[in-house]
Order: C-alpha cells, then structure tokens, then sequence
C-alpha cells in the first residue's frame, strides 16, 4: 500500500508516524513535509495540487490522506481532483469542508438540522459587528473562513472587541471576508472526533486542547498550547448523549443536503449547563489533539483509512486504549503574535519515555534541529492515570530547550 501525507505540521507527524506503525506496513509519501517527517516519509516533488494529483497518478498511490485543512477548500479541492483522477482520498471534497472553511455556512448547517449551537450574526463591516454585539460582553467574534486557528477571539469587553474587529475588517489580517457575532457559551470544551464514511462513522477518543498562552488559561489565544486525551475524560452517558444530538445529526444532514463525506471531522463542544452545544467543525483531526490522541489507537489505521475511502467502515481495524495521553508544546519566542526561527534545539536524544513530534523544526547545515515556527514541539506521555501521564509529559518536556522556549506548566492539570 503506498499512501500520501498532505501537509507539514505536528499534526501531520502524528498522522504519519501512526501510519507507519500500521500492521499493513505502507509505503509513506508526504507534500509539503517537512524534515522531520521525511524521516519516515519520503517528499514529493510537486509545486501544487495539480502536480500533486499528477505525481500521485504517476507514481500509483493507493491513498491520499488530508492533512492541512487548507488544501481540501484550496483551487478545486484536493478530495474533489483525487476523486477526477481516481485517487481514493481520506477527506472531504470542497463543498464538504465549508463545514470548516465558513463559520457562516457551518452555522447555518447547525440551525437548519436543529443542531444545539449558540445564537449568531453574520455582519459585513466593523460597524455591523458593533451594532450586533449591542454592548453584551462577554461575546465571540468569529472570521468567516479559514485563519490557522487564530480567527476566533472571546472578547470580554468593547476594547477587545474593537481590537479583534480591527485586525479583521481595517487591516485585513485574514484577508476578505465577513464576521459572525456570536453568543458567549460558558462550559468545559471537549473535542470529539469521528470518522465519518457516508452514513457511518465511528466516534475516536475525546480530547480537551489548551488555547491560551499562559499559565491559568490567561494570555492570548493560540493554535493550542498543549492537549490531553482519554475515554475516561467524560462520561459514557454525556459521550452517548452527544452522539445522538450532534455527531448522529450531523451525519444524517450531510447525507440529507447532499455533502459526500469521507474523512474525519472535530466536533469542538462546550459543555454548557443545558448540554453540549458545537462551538466549531473542523474537516480534519485537530492540532494539537491529533498528537495527545494518535498514541491511543491501536490497530492498522492505514487499512482503516484506505477502507473508508473506499466507502466501507471497518471499525474492527481498530482500538483505543483505556489509559491517558498528554501533550505539552514548546512554542518559540514570539509566539502566538510572530514567532523565531534558528534557535538551536537541545536535549531530544534524552527524551526516551514520551514520543516527540515536530510541528515547527528543520535541520540546519550541521545536522542540527532548529526552531522553525510558532509551535515548535509537541512532546506526548501516556499512562494508566493523568497524574502519571501529566508527571511523564511534563518530566520529558523538561529534558528540551532552546532559547525563547515557551510552555504551558499546568496542560493536564488545569481543569476546564
């Protein structure tokens, strides 16, 4: 079986990496990649999705595995040539992943199939945002398209609000688009996880990621500081409860307006004193959550993946571990507002008691591992409780350092 990676990141790493682990042994190929992963991956040379789909046909890949959420909605999409080219792919073709590229048309996807969500706006200006947000703080301002994670903003008061609606609207942060004024949910958030194929799906483990920079959830948001999973972090009956109000709807509405789906979906969910209600979808494993929840499937996730882009649900191909994984990242200096490159990475070969995955690196021209990017590392123990698996993470997370690293100290501890 000769499979190809789309994308660079930790996530990616994750994915490769539990890949390679498979029982059916592939053959692993990744674009763009990255150092790292071509340590179990080999490149591809291709300069775009069309070359991408080209090189794929050429050189007889079996199947396409979406890593980046922004090569499934860019051009054609990248499911949507896979599948012109006969190329099995796992994930969504283009008008599927709206669901994550348009926070307005995953909205009203949530309300036309009575999905619980919070109440909302769409607004084309500034002025529209402030007339809708109608002096209620806390408020959620959402981008309407895709900004690597960082086009959400939770505005206590009008100063944030102002702040987050400028970077938008005056200076174009995101590029164009419009703006969803959004209700304050309050809760735990949990991230659930499914594999969908057609009318199927198999629900993975749940995750909880960390978004705040600093210590206590303080500081600015992130692309997530760090994450811990489990079967044992809700329950069975409020994992049950969700999948008959969320995860089965959504299924049976992608079915119902016609969206083809393949692939996984995140469902991020605060847990609010009336239920759970869905915050967000994203058409792809999360990140950081990949990385916490990739060391707990066990089984041949390639034969698994191949199948359910075929259209056949194996669930037997799988298994998930009862027990607890952590994830710390180790950001660089700057991050989350910029982040600095060349910082020389020390102490790796001493991490022998947790799995490391590289979201930001490459090697300089002595063979050694620079800093190359916002999130750095993502540094992985598990255990039979979270207390021995926070103690593992952090223990190994402590062995790294280069200069500007910067970690959360509570990720697994912190309650939400």
């Amino acid at each position: 079986m000769r499979i190809l990676v789309v994308g660079k990141g930790g996530r990616e790493h994750a994915l490769v990496r539990a890949l390679a682990e498979s029982p059916s042994s592939p053959e692993l190929f990744c674009y763009p990649g990255s150092d790292a992963i071509f340590e179990i991956a080999k490149p591809v040379a291709a300069d775009g999705l069309e070359s991408l789909v080209a090189w794929m046909t050429l050189n007889s890949i079996d199947l396409c595995v979406a890593g980046e959420e922004s090569y499934l909605v860019k051009g054609e999409g990248l499911a949507n040539l896979c599948e012109r080219h006969g190329i099995p792919c796992w994930g969504p073709p283009k008008e599927s992943a709206q669901l994550e590229a348009s926070k307005e048309f995953a909205k009203n996807f949530l309300l036309r199939n009575q999905i619980p969500t919070a109440r909302a706006a769409a607004t084309d200006t500034l002025e529209e945002a402030l007339a809708a947000i109608a002096g209620e703080y806390p408020t959620v301002l959402k981008f309407d398209g895709l900004a690597a994670g960082k086009g959400v903003a939770v505005c206590p008061d009008a100063a944030a609000a102002l702040s987050f609606l400028d970077e938008v609207f005056i200076q174009r942060r995101f590029g164009p688009g419009r703006v969803l004024v959004e209700q304050c949910l309050t809760g735990p958030e949990v991230s659930i996880f499914a594999a969908i194929i057609d009318d199927e799906y198999l629900i993975f483990v749940p995750a909880r990621d960390y978004k705040r920079a600093h210590d206590g959830d303080l500081g600015p948001n992130t692309g997530g500081m760090g994450a811990v999973a489990s079967r044992q972090l809700i329950s069975a009956e409020l994992l049950a409860q969700i999948e008959q109000e969320i995860v089965k709807p959504t299924v049976q509405g992608l079915r119902r307006e016609g969206l083809p789906y393949r692939g996984f979906l995140y469902f991020g969910l605060m847990l609010t004193p009336t239920g759970p209600q869905v915050i967000e979808y994203n058409c792809r494993f999360g990140d950081p959550e990949c990385q916490a929840v990739m060391p707990l499937v066990e089984g041949d996730l390639a034969a698994f993946c191949l199948a359910g882009a075929q259209g056949r649900l194996r669930a037997d191909l799988l298994t998930f571990s009862e027990s607890w994984s952590v994830c710390v990242i180790l950001a660089s200096a700057g991050y989350p507002d910029s982040s600095r490159n060349g910082d020389e990475i020390s102490g790796l070969p001493a991490v022998t008691q947790a799995r490391v995955y590289h979201s930001g690196t490459h090697l300089n021209e002595a063979g050694k591992w620079e800093t190359y990017g916002g999130r750095v590392l993502a540094v992985v123990a598990g255990a039979d409780t979270r207390a021995d698996a926070v103690t593992q993470a952090h223990a190994a997370a402590d062995l790294v350092t280069f200069a500007g690293l910067q970690r959360r100290r509570d990720i697994g501890i912190l309650n939400f």
